[in-house]
């Protein structure tokens, strides 16, 4: 495996450690900016744009939008969505779950689809964000506890001699950590957040803590072709449409990175996708510049970038035969004819010529047809900001466990075909006629 792209998943592995959950993964997002000189904004303060100047905003701590403003004449809009957030547990209010009078478990429920099993016999921890309150202001912080707290044991297969023939775990019975051994009267979470903090427990107002998975992230495979990690789903999508935002230069057109929390349980917050954020800080950036909002996005594009599956070494069958991709094969091109992605003809156009021009090799995924797959949400963002998307991702293994796998060339692909993304422009020269500018030339 050739050393740049060993680098970029190094980088990419990186940043995953750094984003336990969808707060964490905003907080390092923000300082990436930062040191790439955008300025921070308030939703409950007026803007003031200017040309040649980046600017970010967050919303709920785990939503992030970041945008440039070209010194040039603004003629399009290229965005690139992912999401923040992957599936996991969160911790109950009341969180202690005594077991005989012997052992501390936490008190959890599923965040997402998990793959249950997966969880099992690992080292876990907490993290998450601590609501404190003093003098009656409320500052919530975010906090990772950094060492090995949790596990979830298995039960031996002497006494569950199923457990190879289909068991099917219960949450709320198989699922709980092992925290502590005594009567539950002297662990206490709140006790760990307090040191953690450098706060007393009376400053802790609420939190919302979840189970992480402690386990190393490894490249693997004869040339090292492998990588696995945890929230590979979708962290690798946030990563490296972030790195082409900040690496791309386009002074014809507002770049905009969007990373949305909730896409695992269905984007309808209101930081989701489904919400009016992303319509929302178009709306102010228009008034800004004075641009006309439906003309612009007329002539934009989006792609919504979310990790694909791979066609499994051990069950091919359950692959589509002629669209499955395969790993380090390159950017994966979604669709579905139900339209859970967004993909049509026209945008799968486009983006296949950026990705030419970036000398980034194409895939395509489709679920098989007597099988129903999942969705993502470029279909949701799009019923509040229609424009033309695609779905994209890269193809993984084991999407949903606790411990997921990809290739390691394929963070690099990504990265440069996101930053001939935020170099293009789309210009809109009627109904089904578009034109395709960048730094390579034109395309109609």
């Amino acid at each position: 495996m050739e050393k740049i792209f060993l680098d970029q998943t190094k980088k990419l592995i990186e940043f995953i450690e750094e984003s336990p959950t969808a707060f964490h993964a905003v907080k390092t997002v923000c300082e990436r900016l930062q040191n790439q000189g955008l300025i921070p904004l308030n939703e409950s303060e007026e803007w003031s744009l200017e040309a040649g100047k980046g600017y970010f905003v967050t919303r709920n701590q785990s939503s992030i939008i970041a945008f440039r403003v070209p010194t040039g004449k603004i003629t399009s809009a290229m965005i690139a969505a992912s999401h923040t957030d992957s599936p996991m547990f969160k911790l109950k209010e009341n969180e202690k779950s005594v077991a005989f009078g012997e052992y501390v478990r936490l008190n959890t429920e599923c965040y997402g689809g998990t793959i249950l099993s997966s969880w099992m016999d690992r080292p876990l921890s907490l993290a998450g964000r601590v609501i404190l309150c003093k003098d009656g202001e409320f500052l919530a912080k975010t906090v990772k506890i950094d060492r090995d707290l949790l596990l979830i044991p298995n039960v031996a297969i002497h006494q569950n001699r199923g457990v190879n023939s289909g068991y099917s775990f219960n949450p709320a019975v198989d699922m709980l950590p092992l925290f502590a051994q005594d009567d539950g009267k002297k662990a206490s979470v709140k006790k760990l957040l307090a040191q953690e903090l450098s706060c007393s427990e009376d400053e802790i107002a609420g939190a919302d803590l979840y189970v992480y998975n402690r386990t190393k992230p490894c490249i693997f495979g004869a040339d090292n072709e492998f990588f696995s990690a945890p929230r590979i789903d979708n962290l690798m999508c946030a990563y490296a449409t972030l790195d082409g935002f900040c690496k791309a230069d386009n002074q014809g057109a507002l770049t905009l990175y969007y990373a949305a929390d909730n896409e695992e349980t269905g984007s309808a917050t209101k930081q989701g996708a489904g919400s009016v954020f992303l319509s929302d800080v178009l709306d102010r950036v228009c008034k800004s510049l004075s641009l006309d909002k439906c003309r612009l996005l007329a002539s934009s594009m989006m792609v919504s970038a979310d990790n694909g599956h791979a066609k499994h070494p051990n069950h091919p069958e359950l692959s589509d035969a002629q669209n499955s991709p395969r790993l380090n094969g390159g950017v994966v091109i979604k669709s579905n004819a139900a339209q859970k992605y967004t993909t049509d003809g026209i945008s799968a156009s486009i983006f296949t010529e950026i990705c030419r021009r970036a000398g980034v090799p194409v895939q395509y995924f489709s679920n098989r047809s007597d099988m129903a797959g999942g969705s993502t949400l470029g279909s949701i963002s799009n019923t509040l900001v229609p424009l033309i998307t695609v779905d994209i991702g890269m193809a993984q293994l084991a999407m949903h466990s606790a411990y997921e796998s990809a290739g390691s060339a394929d963070t690099e692909y990504l990265c440069r075909a996101m930053k001939a993304f935020y170099e293009s422009s789309v210009k809109a020269l009627g109904d089904g006629s578009y034109q395709l500018t960048s730094k390579e030339g034109d395309h109609v």
